[in-house]
């Protein structure tokens, strides 16, 4: 019973309150949804800053692998017997083919990541529909 009179309450509105009410709604909405991108957005960017960690790691860990890696093994293979030259294009070639994996790893899990706020743009289609059938 006390539903049916709150209807009638709500009936007797004018236009103008009812207008200002559905334009209040619409503006919470509005900033429900614009929080709810942010929040959404952020995620995703937290994600993102991960991947590009890993591939700065991969660059990182070339770079101290060439410097390291060429001035130890270059010599113990020119003391072997192999030139000077071969001894460090040998291992130049295997310490950027590990970098470049690392770099490969993290740009692939990059390409993977989804940027657009699918929740955000579900809900708004949802508010869109939703504010169409007020205005009826």
């Amino acid at each position: 019973m006390p539903e049916i009179q709150l209807q009638h309450a709500n009936d007797n509105r004018s236009l103008g309150e009812l207008l200002s009410e559905l334009v209040r709604e619409i503006t919470t909405l509005i900033r429900q949804e614009a929080t709810l991108a942010k929040t959404e957005i952020s995620q995703k960017l937290a994600r993102i800053g991960k991947h590009v960690g890993l591939v700065a790691a991969g660059g990182t860990v070339a770079y101290a692998g060439i410097l390291a890696i060429l001035a130890a093994i270059i010599i113990l293979l020119a003391q072997a017997g192999m030139d000077w030259w071969a001894s460090a294009l040998l291992v130049g070639i295997v310490v950027a083919g590990i970098g470049g994996f690392l770099v490969w790893k993290g740009l692939d899990s990059l390409r993977r990541e989804d940027l657009a706020p699918r929740q955000t743009l579900e809900t708004l289609k949802e508010d869109t529909k939703w504010a169409k059938e007020q205005v009826r």
